[in-house]
C-alpha cells in the first residue's frame, strides 16, 4: 500500500526531523534516541505479548513491528537508523531494509539488541532516550524528558501530506470490512462471524488490527466498548453496532456503523443521529473549540430525543440538567494518527499544560481548538444502558421520559456514528464518508 506515497515520504521525514530537532532545543538536549520496542512475554510463560512498534518510531518509518531498533536525531545530520536483523531460525526475521523510505536514513544493521549502543553519541545528560524501561541497552536507559515527549506531541498533531495519505488508505481498508460485516449481519451471522468476515475483507488480523473490534448484537450495542464475539446466533437480529478500524503503516482508522433490522421506530432514531452527525462533522474547521462542538452534540441529540418522544423536556433542560448524558454518556471524539487516541487531546501548548474538560463531562477526550490538518472522529451516540437509565428513573427527571418507549428501544442497544473528519480552513474533509462514496 505505497501508491502515492512515495513522492510524499522525503517531506513527511523531513518534517518529523524539523519537531525532533525542535524538541531538543526545546528541552535542552543535544540527541534523541528513540527505540521501537521490545519484545515482551506473558508473566510465568514463554508466550510473547502482541507487539507493535513505538508510536514516536513509527512517526519515522512505517515498520510497525520492528523490535530492538532505533532511530537516532542529532541536530543537522542525517537521521539515523539502528536496524535489528537478527539470527534466528526459530522464527521469521524481518527483510532487510527496502522500500520507499530508506533513503532518507543513514541505516545501520545490526544482529543483536546490544549492538546497538556502539551507534549511539556518546553517553550524557544530554541524551533524551524515548522508550520503555526494557528497552534498556547498556548505560542507555530511557528517561523520557517531559519537555522533549511534549514538545513531540504537541507538534504531531497536524498531520502531513503523506500521513494523510496513509489514513485515507487506512479508511478505505477499513471500509471494505464494514461492507463486509454489514453482509454478515444482514445474513444472520454471530458475533464471531461478523468479526471473521471483517477481518477476511480487511487482509487483518486479530492481531494488527489497531484496536479490537466492538461487534455488538442487539443488547450488546449498549456497552460502549464490548469486548467480547459470541459464536453463537441470537434469536434474533434486531440490531448491530461495529466499531471497526484498519492501520495502514502505522496510521489507524476507527469507523463506527449502526443498523437496524426493519423496526421503524429504531431505525428512525439511527437516521436522526446520522443527521446529527453529519451536522456535527461540518464544522471540524480550524479555528473550532472541540468541548465547545461537544456540548452542540448534546444539545442537538437532546432536540432528537425530543422530536422522537424519549424524553419531553426542552432540550436546554435536558443539558443543563444532564439527561443527555444517561443517553450520550461518553465524549464527541478525539484525536487519530499513529494511535487510535492520539496524544496531546489536552495539550495547551508545547510544554504540556492542559485544557481542561468542561465540568460534568469527564469522558471528553479532546479540549484543544482544532487547528489545520488536524484528523478527529466525530461520534456521537444514544444508548439505552440499563444501569444509566436506573439512576434516571429513580431521578427528579423521571417523569419526563417515555418509558414505554424507551423499554421497546433498550432491546436495540443503542447507536453510535463514527467518521474521521480533517479540519481544513474552509470546507472539512470526511475522510470516512469519502472512503465509503468511493467504495
Amino acid at each position: 500500500m505505497s501508491e502515492g506515497l512515495v513522492e510524499l515520504y522525503p517531506n513527511h521525514v523531513a518534517s518529523v526531523v524539523q519537531r525532533a530537532e525542535r524538541a531538543l532545543a526545546f528541552a535542552n538536549f543535544d540527541h534523541l534516541l528513540i527505540a521501537s520496542g521490545r519484545e515482551q512475554y506473558r508473566f510465568l510463560d514463554d508466550r510473547p505479548l502482541p507487539f507493535v512498534s513505538h508510536p514516536p518510531f513509527k512517526a519515522f518509518v512505517p515498520l510497525t513491528q520492528q523490535t530492538d531498533s532505533w532511530i537516532v536525531v542529532t541536530p543537522g545530520r542525517k537521521p539515523i537508523l539502528v536496524y535489528c536483523l537478527p539470527d534466528d531460525y526459530w522464527h521469521l526475521p524481518p527483510a532487510a531494509p527496502h522500500g520507499y523510505w530508506v533513503e532518507q536514513f543513514d541505516i545501520r544493521v545490526i544482529r543483536t539488541p546490544d549492538d546497538a549502543a556502539q551507534h549511539f553519541p556518546a553517553f550524557s545528560d544530554k541524551l533524551a532516550i524515548i522508550g520503555e524501561a526494557h528497552d534498556t541497552v547498556g548505560v542507555y536507559r530511557p528517561n523520557n524528558p517531559v519537555r522533549v515527549l511534549s514538545s513531540l506531541h504537541y507538534t504531531r498533531s497536524a498531520k502531513t501530506e503523506y500521513e494523510l495519505s496513509c489514513m485515507r488508505l487506512a479508511q478505505s481498508r477499513a471500509v471494505r470490512g464494514h461492507r463486509a460485516a454489514e453482509a454478515a449481519f444482514r445474513a444472520q451471522g454471530s458475533e464471531l462471524e461478523i468479526h471473521r468476515a471483517y477481518l477476511a475483507a480487511t487482509g487483518h488480523s486479530d492481531i494488527d488490527l489497531p484496536y479490537t473490534n466492538i461487534i455488538g448484537l442487539n443488547e450488546h450495542a449498549a456497552v460502549l466498548h464490548y469486548q467480547y464475539q459470541r459464536h453463537d446466533r441470537p434469536s434474533a437480529h434486531r440490531s448491530f453496532l461495529i466499531d471497526a478500524g484498519a492501520q495502514v503503516h502505522g496510521y489507524a482508522s476507527d469507523i463506527t456503523r449502526t443498523y437496524g433490522n426493519g423496526d421503524s421506530e429504531f431505525e428512525a432514531l439511527i437516521g436522526a443521529v446520522d443527521l446529527v452527525q453529519q451536522r456535527l462533522c461540518g464544522k471540524v474547521r480550524a479555528g473550532q473549540n472541540y468541548p465547545e462542538l461537544h456540548i452542540e452534540a448534546h444539545h442537538l441529540l437532546a432536540s432528537v430525543l425530543l422530536e422522537q418522544d424519549i424524553v419531553r423536556m426542552s432540550q436546554e433542560a435536558m443539558v443543563e440538567q444532564r439527561v443527555t448524558s444517561t443517553f450520550f454518556p461518553h465524549g464527541l471524539g478525539h484525536p487519530i494518527g499513529l494511535q487510535v487516541h492520539d496524544v496531546a487531546g489536552f495539550h495547551a501548548n508545547e510544554a504540556g499544560e492542559t485544557i481542561p474538560r468542561p465540568p460534568g463531562h469527564p469522558y471528553l477526550r479532546m479540549t484543544r481548538t482544532l487547528e489545520e490538518n488536524f484528523v478527529v472522529t466525530i461520534e456521537p451516540g444514544l444508548y439505552f444502558i440499563p444501569m444509566l437509565l436506573a439512576e434516571l428513573k429513580a431521578g427528579a427527571q423521571a417523569a419526563q421520559v417515555n418509558w414505554s418507549k424507551v423499554e421497546h428501544l433498550t432491546q436495540f442497544g443503542g447507536i453510535r456514528i463514527e467518521d474521521e473528519v480533517r479540519a481544513t480552513v474552509g470546507e472539512p474533509e470526511n475522510l470516512t464518508r469519502n472512503a465509503f462514496a468511493a467504495a
